[in-house]
């Protein structure tokens, strides 16, 4: 499903677009039984583990393998971005029935640190995502305002754990992103947007994949890693990662562990536009 120009100019204007229909209802099933399968053997919510579990899950299980390859996606990514697609990282974005956590004003580039700034990020949905449920926030055409500084703020709550916040912008201007459950979005790295709590009766899952193309590098102090889902990568920016043969093995677990330890250690000594340090490159929720 390549996109029209029209719909190319769209996201360009605006910084995001969608929803488009990426999952029948037997393929969410599938992929939500599946983390949730994961969820009972721990005996824990995915809500409640580290940032590192969260994070990179496709090296972790065969199935998030699968989801970050959706031909749909991929095809309507590569209309914005080039024919040789890498995902540079993924989070799954779970917020609870009531659990009151939200995400505070922000942009993703800002953590990410990955030049030139064409990373997209595609938000799944395996549940509903409404106003009820805590939808993304998103204030059009504030990609075009660049990277904007940062603050940082309250963490009670917040699924951003430094609390990073933009300031000084008329939030008034701002829409709901609601994706029904199937369905994704795809938005700017240097969108600005946000979520809040979940006050609805089901889950909020969302997987928020990070796609760039093979051009792109991180300019942080280590070499990271990135899996290629489309096409060819001759600039070699990433090292490559692997995909899981079991879920949650002793090897995917150290795999992951050791995408997951240089991608978040190798983001602490860059600067952020505000001139802080950034810890947290968590950002899409």
């Amino acid at each position: 499903m390549r996109l029209t120009p029209e719909q190319v100019r769209e996201y360009a204007e605006r910084g995001f677009i969608g929803p488009f229909d990426g999952l029948i209802s037997k393929e969410v099933a599938y992929f939500r039984d599946e983390l949730e399968a994961f969820e009972k053997s721990e005996g824990r919510q995915l809500s409640s583990m580290s940032n590192q579990v969260r994070a990179k899950t496709h090296l972790l299980f065969p199935w998030m393998h699968d989801l970050i390859r959706l031909p749909v996606v991929l095809d309507t990514v590569e209309s914005l971005i080039g024919p040789n697609i890498m995902v540079y990282h993924l989070t799954c974005w779970i917020k609870e029935p009531g659990d009151q956590t939200y995400v505070s004003w922000h942009q993703d580039g800002t953590y990410f640190f990955l030049e030139p700034a064409e990373h997209v990020t595609a938000w799944i949905a395996l549940s509903d995502s409404s106003e009820v449920s805590g939808c993304l926030q998103v204030l059009p055409g504030s990609h075009r305002y660049g990277a904007l500084a940062h603050k940082k703020g309250e963490t009670e709550g917040n699924l951003l754990s430094n609390g990073q916040y933009v300031d000084g912008i008329d939030w008034t201007q701002a829409e709901l992103l609601q994706v029904p459950s199937g369905q994704f979005t795809l938005h700017h790295t240097h969108l600005v947007h946000s979520s809040k709590p979940n006050r609805s009766t089901d889950r909020r899952i969302g997987i928020g994949v990070s796609y760039i193309p093979t051009r792109v590098r991180h300019t942080g102090p280590r070499r990271l890693t990135a899996t290629l889902v489309r096409g060819e990568d001759h600039f070699d920016h990433f090292d490559p990662e692997t995909k899981p043969t079991r879920g949650y093995d002793a090897l995917a677990r150290q795999h992951h562990a050791d995408a997951t330890g240089r991608f978040f250690s190798g983001h602490g000594s860059k600067r952020t536009p505000s001139g802080g340090n950034s810890e947290d490159p968590d950002v899409d929720g």
